[in-house]
């Protein structure tokens, strides 16, 4: 039986088992490569052990459709017969990268330590926008998301909705504000509403306008029922 391909695959690698310059014989492979920071305080199941064996997360980005076989092939001739554990294809890249860092929705669940994404290494252009592809359902999720996010946390502009994806997009399963605004970019009088209703609320307070609805034109205000 022929084994499966696939083009996006992860593996570890112990620190104590690839030689001091493993970063650049990596990136001599020639293939888009990102590293996880060192997963150096995941907690152990092992009794008296309070930590696991320290390691890093890779994900290969093979050119073409390849097997786990010839990836595990490769990084062992580039760095040595030990060097490589556990290699595996990857079904969901953007859930794996997540993963680099503890980020994504199952680790958080877990409460894993949260490494930091500025720690990741970036080999040969590796670009997880790259690879992240949607269906139309996917992107329907995502808007519906983006847009209760809008309403529940009162963002009134896309910098804000920025600056939200940054600290928190993790937690809602959100992708790369790249990933995002090419979501939005075919909706962008929805969420121009869902801003506007915000600021509109901002500039009102608890306030609700009374609007002609003929003309537009904001009338008096209304609040707890009453009129001004």
């Amino acid at each position: 039986m022929a084994k499966e391909k696939a083009r996006y695959f992860t593996f570890l690698l112990y620190p104590d088992s690839i030689p001091e310059d493993w970063e650049m014989r990596l990136e001599l492979i020639g293939v888009p490569i990102a590293v996880s920071p060192l997963h150096d305080k995941d907690l152990s199941s092992v009794e008296g052990q309070l930590y696991k064996k320290a390691h890093y997360h890779v994900i290969y980005v093979a050119k073409n459709p390849v097997t786990a076989d010839s990836v595990r092939v490769r990084i062992k001739r580039a760095l040595g017969e030990q060097s490589v554990a556990l290699v595996q294809i990857v079904l969901n890249i953007e859930n794996m990268y997540l993963y680099l860092t503890h980020e994504s929705k199952d680790a958080i669940e877990k409460k894993k330590h949260k490494y930091d994404k500025a720690d990741i290494k970036h080999l040969n252009n590796f670009d997880i926008d790259r690879y992240v592809t949607l269906d139309a359902e996917q992107k329907d999720d995502i808007l519906d998301e983006v847009c209760n996010i809008i309403a529940d946390y009162r963002l009134a502009n896309i910098l804000e909705l920025k600056n939200f994806v940054s600290e928190k997009g993790a937690e809602y399963g959100l992708p790369t504000m790249k990933v995002i605004n090419s979501v939005l970019r075919s909706h962008t009088g929805l969420i121009r509403l869902y801003f506007d209703g915000v600021y509109q609320e901002r500039k009102y307070g608890s306030s609700v306008p009374v609007v002609d609805v003929e003309t537009g034109e904001i009338l008096t205000k209304k609040e707890n029922g009453q009129n001004e």
